[in-house]
């Protein structure tokens, strides 16, 4: 006896012979679409956060025929829809503030349309997060098939890399140690094709996890985003989905406990963006899996780095692409992650990395030789991070790790920017730059400004590093001793807000500790006074979205969602529209 097909949930869209029935498929029909495409094959839908103001997105709609052409090779129906594009380059105050309308965005045009299976196409650094977490909350079968990298950039006859190669140029001008038109010549040589940055940052981060957490076809981190293969990579992607519909493959039977894991080792091995920890969190939360902090320095914190990509190391992602590409470095790290974790492919993730070979040692370190021994991010907490921060040790100052010095503070990023470049400015090499109002509430949006310029004053002495503390965020492809998402923020009532000029802090990464050396009562007494003061900056002075945002926002030890989306609502078939 066969065994009875599971309804497809279209069919309550086109399937009727009622008035309702007739609409949806009318209307359908006026772009060309025969009678026989609404015969009861799965309908695909194909969230596309295309726009020409994302760059890193701009050649998505190239992509999705590619999926399109396999939709319909394996006798599904695809239809491609728009959602809201966050162009990291390009949105202020930060693309971060948006992370969560594209996430509600998804999830209420998944909910809301007569589709099946979904395919993410995405890869900007918050495209592909705010995707996965608004699916998560529909839970269809889903996959992801990322924008990929940029071809490496050049410059006098060099590469150069996409944001860490523009803070280092920064920071040499500033120094007097570049013209301004050897700056400006750069420029153009940087960004030569369609795609993600073409180093290590937030963009590969996510397309690096999410193939280690089988959410993607193998290869998908790091193939060029105009390499002919990521189009042969999406009509495979496309062939599939339809396939795990009839499967009922749904994305909550992939986002296991197991399947996170895998993700944080990986995200060490590459040498991954810290904005990856707040991602993951957020979007464990929509998929109920118990993910903590902590489990990042758990899990991860003693993974060695064996990816030589900046901003850790010195080569880029067409590199890594040529090297293997992450089934290769997952090949390498094999015995840290759970080879029996699901895959949308169907099979265990260890096929993955099955008869995988690496061709390149220098990009793709051997573990003997590895570019950090322990390099996973680390979680620090103390009277300063009672919530947690983090840092990254591969991009990080071996020296500075464990470090302690005085204070010196910014209240805003606008008293940063205005103070930095003062060459009576009273800092040393061992002082502790520490910015607040910068975290979800404060900026709003926690901004990628952790990463705060050296004074010129220390820049032209030679110093090349420095301590860093606040609660905002930093660029993946940023690097330096880097203290980041201070929980809870300056903006929330943290001890972070109380930090004075001239307090001495204690870092030690290996010991996991963040320290301000005043007492518990001189802490408690300034955060009264603050809160009686109102002294702390607030953001959502005026209404829209923002304000919204502000009111609903969680820290960042809980990824920074709202707290009204977490968790998920299904897929159930909404009521008739007419």
């Amino acid at each position: 006896m066969s065994e009875k097909k599971k309804e497809l949930r279209s069919r309550h869209w086109y399937g009727g012979t009622d008035k309702d029935g007739f609409i949806h498929r009318s209307w359908m029909k006026n772009q060309g679409f025969p009678d026989h495409v609404f015969d009861g094959r799965p309908i695909i839908g194909i969230c596309n956060t295309w726009s020409e103001l994302t760059p890193c997105n701009s050649h998505l709609r190239i992509l999705a025929e590619g999926v399109k052409r396999g939709v319909w090779e394996a006798g599904g129906f695809p239809v491609e829809f728009p959602v809201s594009s966050l162009g990291e380059t390009q949105m202020r105050p930060t693309a971060m503030l948006f992370r969560n309308l594209l996430a509600m965005d998804v999830e209420e045009a998944i909910r809301a349309y007569g589709i099946d299976g979904v395919v993410l196409l995405g890869g900007c650094d918050k495209t592909t997060p705010g995707q996965l977490m608004g699916a998560a909350s529909v839970d269809l079968p889903t996959i992801v098939v990322s924008s990929g990298p940029m071809l490496n950039g050049k410059w006098k006859g060099k590469d150069i890399g996409s944001g860490t190669d523009v803070w280092k140029f920064s920071e040499a001008v500033r120094a007097g140690e570049m013209s301004m038109q050897e700056f400006m010549a750069a420029e153009s040589g940087m960004s030569r094709s369609p795609g993600v940055c073409m180093t290590m940052g937030t963009a590969t981060t996510m397309a690096s996890i999410v193939e280690a957490m089988g959410l993607s076809l193998p290869t998908n981190a790091a193939l060029p985003a105009v390499d002919a293969r990521r189009m042969a990579l999406s009509h495979m992607t496309g062939k599939r989905i339809v396939e795990m519909v009839h499967e009922d493959l749904r994305l909550s039977k992939v986002l296991t406990k197991k399947n996170f894991e895998n993700g944080i080792i990986a995200n060490a091995a590459v040498g991954g963006s810290t904005n990856a920890v707040v991602h993951m969190l957020a979007i464990a939360g929509r998929a109920g899996v118990d993910l903590c902090l902590e489990d990042f320095d758990r899990v991860g914190s003693q993974v060695p780095c064996i990816v030589n990509c900046m901003p850790s190391g010195k080569y880029l992602i067409e590199d890594l692409a040529y090297a293997g590409g992450l089934p290769a470095v997952m090949n390498r790290i094999q015995h840290l992650l759970h080879a029996d974790a699901p895959t949308v492919f169907g099979v265990p993730i260890s096929k993955y990395w099955e008869d995988v070979e690496v061709y390149n040692d220098d990009v793709i370190r051997p573990l003997d030789n590895p570019l950090r021994a322990a390099a996973g991010i680390r979680v620090l907490k103390g009277n300063l991070a009672p919530n947690g921060a983090v840092i990254k040790p591969s991009a990080a100052s071996e020296h500075l790790l464990v470090h302690e010095g005085p204070a010196y503070v910014f209240e805003t990023i606008e008293e940063l920017k205005a103070k930095i470049d003062d060459p009576d400015l009273p800092v040393t090499e061992d002082t502790i730059l520490v910015l607040k109002g910068c975290g979800p509430k404060g900026y709003p949006g926690m901004a990628e400004v952790g990463n705060m310029g050296l004074p010129p004053k220390l820049l032209r002495q030679g110093v090349k590093d420095m301590v860093r503390i606040s609660d905002a965020r930093m660029s993946g492809t940023a690097y330096g001793t880097v203290v980041l998402h201070v929980a809870p923020e300056a903006a929330d009532g943290g001890p972070l807000a109380a930090v004075r000029d001239g307090d001495w802090i204690e870092l030690d990464c290996d010991a996991g500790r963040l320290h301000l050396d005043i007492s518990d009562e001189e802490l408690a007494a300034r955060l009264a006074s603050l809160a009686a003061s109102d002294a702390q900056p607030m953001s959502a002075r005026g209404g829209g979205y923002q304000k919204l945002y502000v009111n609903h926002v969680l820290q960042a030890d809980e990824g920074c969602d709202f707290d009204f989306l977490v968790g998920c609502r299904g897929a159930a078939v909404p009521r008739h529209s007419h």
